[in-house]
């Protein structure tokens, strides 16, 4: 049934939209009061099940919620025809608002359309070429929460040439104040095809700053959640990021479009089965980081496995069993054969030989049933030849001797790793920086040696796989980080977001066929994002210099706005100057970074302080009164800004361990304007940019 507009006295079309607006506002409401309201005294067995019934209940609660500064809706659609209906002349058609979430009447009719759903999808889809029998598209433009104006597109109209929607253009550019929001308004065509891309497959999504990669990863988050919310329930989903700061910068984009149900991490997270104290060189990372330690591991673990040398004899009673070792060695060989995990055979064993000694009681005419087979598998002396044939490994205690005994690693990386690459991951030589240590606690791991222990640990026992992950700045991943990752979507899917372009890490991905193989996803879809919705053109322009140095072959972004944005460069004597651009910047409506080499920052800090200006750290939340955030480059990756102040992008350069990394940081650094750009520099410019 089509969504009816309460009819005001005043006959204004923005009145109209206005009033259904509040009416809409006031059917949320009930929902929420009705959710409120539910008693479930009576309609639960137990209190297990009360406790998850009213934990359904209070996220249903939640999910209602009315967030004033966030538009119920922001488009129509009026279709010439009933969706699903023959077209048939003179058939009506309906109407449709388009928000955030479905909103219902006290009948059950819909006022509000989820924008996921079918109905929705030509408002992101549909054009003057094909207007997918959408004969008005309107959009709304709010200011503070209130509904101010309207735009529309009669699709199906062909006196009507088509145009850019100011709405739109006024909605991608808005300023940039506190955490990431939803793009949920601005959804273009091709971002659409990827956010309701099914859930069995994984999609790749290269895309250069501003083209709205992570938007489009979590809008499709949001989408499978809403199109298979059964099984995602089941299975859950996880949004992995770089870093906390990136990660809090984001965290309000899902609750926003009413999901509360996706977990957020970093890779880091999902390996920390140690605590992290210590840190790699750069060669030392690269090397753990390589997918043949995966090989270096497993055979480290199976060398614990030995070939039975002895028989085993098994008393029951006063009748004892004998197996002899050859018959032990085919059952530890047939399990060596199988894809199994290393602790699912070591379980496996003891039932193995237990029934081979039950097959021996029924030819001498016993009757043994399942209970007798299980009591021989805990017998003492078959425990005894399993512990001694097949021992349990312990992941990280095997890591650590791997990385501390220089002849357990060479056994083990023989033709896989070379001398030089196994001394440059050894603890106790001189120059490694690490002491070998006594025990697993006492070690000083790092994120690199985590990562090791997570291998071995699923080696030995399988990790549970999630329904679906998003892995966002994937560029940055080492193969074995991949594979961390991977391990947890085994049976499910993966959304990857990156630009090869901003790849800052030593072992940064170099194609995206080659990650999306250590991930375990060989055969997922690559899409490329270039159009560009934040980075303004004067500035992406300018950046965009760079890319035939760190990233050869990859097309540029292309600027989509209007609006070419603010951009200037400025020799400067001192960090006064740099200081005096913050303030000048300050003086504009939305937030303003001031972005530093990583050494830079205690000077910068310092400056601001004196000059009287406070400052937030990343993945803090701007306010009225303090809206510049100081930002090291090294974590200015994913981040926006109405306005940047880039520091000195020489020492942006020189703070990385080779050139091409330092110009992949500051390519970071140069992109994360969405209004304007000012670039200080004492140091000449790198020649890359002049």
């Amino acid at each position: 049934m089509p969504a009816t507009p309460s009819t005001p006295v005043d006959d204004d079309p923005l009145a109209r939209e206005r009033a259904h607006l509040a009416s809409s506002r006031g059917a949320l409401r009930a929902m929420r009061e009705d959710a409120e309201s539910l008693d479930i005294s009576d309609v639960t067995a137990n209190w297990v099940n009360a406790q998850i019934l009213e934990r359904q209940i209070g996220e249903r609660i939640k999910a209602l919620a009315d967030l004033s500064d966030t538009p119920l809706f922001f488009g129509r659609l009026d279709y010439l025809h009933a969706p699903g209906a023959e077209q048939a002349e003179g058939a009506e058609g309906e109407q449709f608002y388009i928000g955030r979430r479905h909103v219902h009447d006290g009948e059950g009719d819909p006022m509000v359309i989820d924008w996921r759903a079918p109905v929705s999808q030509p408002f992101y889809r549909a054009s003057k070429k094909d207007p997918m029998d959408v004969g008005l598209r309107r959009r709304f433009g709010y200011t503070g929460g209130d509904l101010t104006a309207y735009e529309d597109e009669h699709l199906s109209d062909p006196a009507e040439a088509a145009r850019t929607s100011k709405l739109l253009q006024r909605e991608i550019e808005r300023p940039r104040v506190g955490p990431m929001r939803d793009i949920v308004a601005t959804i273009q065509p091709e971002q659409d095809e990827i956010v309701r891309s099914g859930l069995g497959g994984t999609v790749c999504v290269q895309g250069g700053p501003g083209t709205g990669k992570t938007a489009v990863g979590l809008h499709r988050v949001a989408y499978l959640l809403y199109a298979h919310r059964e099984r995602l329930a089941r299975t859950g989903t996880l949004v992995i990021g770089p870093n906390r700061s990136f990660l809090h910068y984001i965290e309000q984009v899902l609750p926003a479009l009413g999901e509360l149900a996706v977990r957020q991490g970093t890779v880091d997270d999902l390996v920390a089965h140690v605590e992290v104290r210590g840190t790699d060189d750069a060669a030392a990372a690269v090397v753990k980081g390589d997918a043949r330690m995966a090989e270096v591991l497993r055979r480290a673990v199976y060398s614990h496995v030995s070939m039975p040398g002895e028989p085993l004899v098994v008393v029951r009673g006063s009748r004892r069993w004998r197996l002899p070792a050859y018959e032990l060695e085919e059952m530890v060989r047939e399990l060596l054969d199988r894809d199994i995990r290393y602790g699912a055979a070591r379980e496996a064993l003891p039932q193995r030989i237990a029934h081979a000694v039950l097959v021996q009681m029924e030819r001498s005419g016993e009757a043994p049933d399942d209970r007798v087979q299980d009591a021989v598998a805990r017998n003492s002396a078959v425990k005894a030849a399993v512990k001694e044939v097949w021992p349990a490994v312990d992941p990280a205690k095997l890591v650590l001797r791997l990385l501390t005994d220089a002849d357990f690693l060479a056994e083990h990386a023989e033709g896989v790793l070379s001398e030089d690459e196994q001394k440059t991951i050894l603890w106790a030589l001189p120059g490694s920086g690490r002491r070998p240590a006594r025990s697993v606690k006492a070690a000083r791991w790092s994120a690199a040696d985590a990562v090791l222990i997570d291998e071995a640990t699923d080696i030995v026992e399988r990790t549970p796989s999630l329904g679906h992950v998003v892995l966002d700045e994937a560029q940055d991943l080492s193969p074995m980080q991949y594979r961390a990752v991977g391990r947890r979507c085994t049976t499910g899917s993966a959304t990857v977001l990156g630009d090869l372009a901003q790849g800052t890490t030593p072992w940064a991905t170099r194609s995206w066929q080659e990650a999306l193989g250590h991930l375990g996803k060989a055969d997922a879809v690559v899409e490329e994002l270039t159009a560009g919705f934040r980075v303004p053109t004067d500035v992406i322009t300018y950046a965009s210099r760079l890319l035939p140095h760190i990233a050869p072959g990859l097309t540029p972004v292309a600027s989509v706005r209007e609006n070419p944005g603010f951009f200037d460069l400025r020799p400067v004597v001192g960090t006064a100057e740099t200081v005096a651009a913050c303030e000048e910047l300050l003086r504009n409506e939305g937030s303003t970074g001031l972005i530093a080499a990583d050494a830079r920052i205690p000077a910068l800090a310092e400056a601001l302080t004196a000059s009287g200006i406070g400052h937030l750290a990343p993945g803090e939340e701007t306010t009225a009164e303090t809206r510049l955030t100081l930002v090291p480059a090294s974590l200015a990756k994913g981040l926006e800004y109405d306005y940047v102040v880039l520091d000195e992008p020489q020492a942006v350069v020189d703070g990385e361990p080779d050139e091409r990394t330092g110009l992949r940081r500051l390519y970071v650094a140069l992109t994360r304007a969405v209004s304007g750009l000012i670039v200080t520099h004492t140091a000449p410019l790198p020649p890359q940019l002049t």
